[in-house]
């Protein structure tokens, strides 16, 4: 019977002989995907994620620097104001966080394996081109070893990086969900003469964003997604590894896939209670207590994506206003977020309320800077049964190298318990 530790992942180029294990952790954001979650899938030989999402936020709580205070200082005026347009990112601030941060990363970087960046499209900071500019081609001078494209299309991507001297040796992937949207991609991407190194297939019981339509993603299911991307790349004749990502909970999960032809597979819920990952032990402690019928896909994300969480968020349903002169990561070109349109109706509505309410959308920056919005994958209310219970009541915390080598070496969906 195989295991996940019989595979091994390639990637196409120079490099191509190298090998790793399979298994990559998911970027999942503000800083929940932590360097030190990343550091260790990197120690034993996989692939670890950091994200980018917030990038001036994790530098200011890592490295005690002072990039929200001093932009909140900067646009203080605009506070009260639902006109966001005059709130723009500094370019050389930007730069300089992700710089520290991924730069921090890599130096701490021990192991075969590698470290690679998620970069949300959706993060469109009132400057959607320039803004990704800074943070793909910060990420490559920062010695990142490989950028995965998320949350959007990215048909405008690479030639963002055309002329950085890394981008035809750094790792760059892309996240899909279908293979028409990777036909798309590709098809905009041949006059660079540069394929994506890997392509994640996210299937519909992935946490966060989904790239499926908020009444549909029930209908669709990873193994297919994964087949036809496969079948696909096999009619244009094109060797680029394929990751399977999306509901894969044991190391027999991730065996399957792989004998269905992916290279590897992307996980992320069963880390998410490690000691390694950012978020607070108490939002940990929610994550091991969820039931199924506790776990959602809604629209309340200002992207336009569907998101899946657990409906306990404290972030749902309320009326903060909008905190765009200190974070502001999702105002579009125009200075516009669907949450400040959400708020302002509400407080047009109810002009006298000394609190609002706001059910349709959500303060997606605040409440993923405070962890107030449990975004998690549809499997977490499994989570109770990969550990044992605390006599207080409470579930006991696993570290990042228990579950990996889970993953790597069970059989027979067999879940490795603590001691």
């Amino acid at each position: 019977m195989k295991r996940v530790d019989d595979f091994r992942l390639r990637f196409p180029g120079k490099d191509s002989k190298q090998e790793y294990v399979p298994i990559m952790i998911g970027g999942m954001g503000v800083d929940i995907s932590t360097a030190e979650l990343a550091l260790e899938a990197a120690r034993l030989g996989g692939i670890g994620h950091i994200s980018d999402a917030m990038v001036q936020t994790v530098s200011d709580r890592r490295f005690k620097t002072r990039h929200v205070k001093e932009k909140l200082q900067q646009y203080k005026y605009n506070v009260t104001s639902s006109d966001k347009a005059d709130v723009q990112f500094d370019l050389g601030r930007l730069a300089e966080a992700t710089l520290m941060h991924i730069g921090k990363t890599m130096e701490a970087k021990r192991g075969d394996g590698l470290i690679f960046v998620n970069c949300m499209e959706k993060l469109t900071m009132n400057g959607s081109r320039e803004t990704l500019r800074v943070r793909l081609n910060s990420a490559l001078d920062a010695g990142i070893d490989g950028i995965t494209l998320s949350a959007g299309l990215h048909l405008g991507s690479f030639a963002l990086m055309q002329d950085h001297p890394r981008f035809r040796h750094a790792r760059l992937g892309i996240i899909v969900s279908s293979a028409r949207a990777l036909q798309l991609f590709l098809r905009k991407n041949a006059r660079l003469d540069r394929l994506p190194d890997y392509i994640i297939v996210e299937g519909p019981l992935a946490g966060g964003h989904l790239g499926f339509g908020l009444d549909d993603w029930m209908k669709y299911d990873l193994a297919t997604l994964v087949g036809e991307v496969l079948g696909y790349l096999q009619s244009e004749h094109l060797d680029i590894p394929v990751i399977a990502a999306g509901g894969i909970f044991t190391g027999s999960d991730a065996t399957h896939f792989m004998e269905l032809g992916a290279a590897g597979v992307q996980v992320a819920t069963r880390f998410t209670i490690t000691h390694e990952c950012g978020l607070p032990d108490r939002v940990k402690q929610e994550y091991f207590k969820a039931r199924e019928e506790d776990i959602e896909v809604n629209g309340l994300s200002p992207t336009g994506y569907p998101m899946r969480m657990l409906k306990g968020s404290p972030g749902i349903g309320a009326g903060i206003r909008p905190n765009c002169e200190a974070y502001g990561y999702l105002l579009d070109d125009k200075g516009r977020c669907a949450y400040i349109d959400a708020y302002n109706r509400e407080i047009a509505l109810h002009p006298d309320a000394k609190k609002i309410s706001v059910k349709d959308k959500t303060c997606l920056c605040t409440h993923m800077r405070n962890f107030d919005i449990w975004t998690c994958g549809q499997t977490t209310y499994r989570l109770k049964d990969t550990t044992v219970r605390e006599p207080d009541g409470s579930y006991q915390l696993l570290s990042a190298e228990h579950v990996f080598r889970d993953y790597q070496y069970s059989t027979d969906n067999k879940i490795l318990l603590p001691a």
